[in-house]
């Protein structure tokens, strides 16, 4: 997952007006009273319940310590979209890149002492959590930044026409949050953020995941090699599958995101078929790595809250699970960006503000990247 930009074909779509471009703004919904409430991640943490349960203080005392969480209400303070009067929520997903500590070895790249949101993703569970729409945001995306507090309090100015993945690398998680929230009119109700080696680490603990690929996939910026047919990856090469671009499709980002949802749904199928919950070890080893791999917002701060989080998305099913791409278009000035298109992305925070089914037709004629089908689950 490299920082850096890959070109696209170039090909035009639909695009704004020149100039300056500003980002889209929704309609502001009315105040709410606000409800508290990773696809990886998520489903593995759901079995910190089944430990809690048991009474084991010590194991609940070493999950708790592994988790790291950042106060992002504190940081955006009160100017923010209001939560979901519906019992619906949005959360936030993130794969950050970093190359520091672990990563640098899996992810390449200098270590710099920064990282980007390599994966964004948010993820709307709709009223009586029993279904979810994910919208990918394209990390190469021009957007207009709003300016930020991040969790030191650090002040961070807005700027103009940069690409999406900045907002983590100038402001952290509190940035991020606020410039989807600037973009969407959606309130984030919860943050999760996840990082290469505990991405591999997760994938191991569960005996690898089992894809079927349509053609032959060969990759040396990912290190990913697979010829047709049905495999079962380990952790390094579901990394590299998940950061996959050049090997298939039309080279860009947008294809390396059908490819991270293909996956997403494969891994879900594998949790359910795992036997974790008969298998104390294998539960304590993933308890072990989730805790210790996830990030994120200070409401899902500790081992219990966390939990009851996880285990209130376990009802959603990978066939009751709408994955799609926030609509973009390349941007003919630069076939290394993409421009959002603000017509066809409203349509979908509306639809999610009233928490409905993203309509169709703001899935359509949109830049795709072209490697739809080419995985699935195996």
């Amino acid at each position: 997952m490299s920082a850096e930009s890959t070109p696209g074909p170039g090909a035009p779509g639909e695009t704004g007006t020149k100039g300056p471009r500003h980002r889209a703004r929704g309609r502001r919904r009315k105040p709410r009273a606000r409800h508290k409430g990773m696809m990886i991640t998520a489903w593995t943490a759901a079995g910190i319940v089944v430990l809690g349960g048991t009474g084991a203080g010590y194991v609940y005392f070493k999950l708790n310590g592994n988790l790291k969480s950042v106060d992002i209400d504190q940081a955006l303070g009160t100017d923010r979209p209001k939560s979901a009067d519906n019992g619906s929520e949005n959360i936030l997903v993130l794969g950050s890149d970093t190359r520091a500590g672990g990563n640098k070895k899996i992810g390449g790249g200098t270590d710099d002492g920064s990282a980007r949101s390599d994966t964004a993703m948010i993820v709307h569970v709709y009223q009586g959590h029993k279904k979810a729409s994910v919208v990918s945001i394209p990390r190469d995306t021009l957007i207009d930044r709003p300016s930020c507090t991040d969790t030191k309090g650090d002040e961070h100015p807005a700027a103009n026409d940069v690409m999406f993945n900045s907002a983590y690398s100038t402001g952290g998680a509190a940035c991020a949050v606020k410039t989807v929230e600037s973009i969407t009119d959606l309130r984030m109700d919860h943050y999760l953020e996840v990082d290469f080696a505990g991405f591999q680490r997760l994938i191991d603990d569960l005996g690898g995941v089992e894809v079927t690929t349509t053609e032959n996939i060969d990759d040396p910026d990912s290190h990913l090699k697979l010829n047709a047919g049905t495999h079962r990856l380990d952790g390094e090469q579901a990394l590299g599958l998940v950061r996959t671009r050049h090997g298939v499709g039309d080279g860009s980002d947008l294809g390396r995101i059908q490819l991270q949802q293909a996956f997403i749904k494969a891994l879900l199928n594998q949790v359910k078929d795992v036997g974790v919950f008969s298998d104390p070890k294998k539960l304590l080893d993933l308890a072990e790595t989730a805790t210790k791999t996830v990030t994120t917002d200070s409401d899902l701060g500790s081992v219990n809250d966390l939990a009851s989080f996880a285990n209130g998305l376990k009802g959603i099913s990978p066939s009751h699970m709408h994955m799609v791409t926030m609509p973009v278009a390349y941007d003919p000035a630069d076939p290394n960006r993409v421009l959002l298109q603000k017509k066809k992305a409203q349509q979908i925070w509306d639809a999610l503000a009233d928490d409905k089914p993203i309509p169709k037709s703001a899935t359509e004629g949109n830049a795709s990247g072209e490697a739809k089908g080419v995985v699935s689950a195996g």
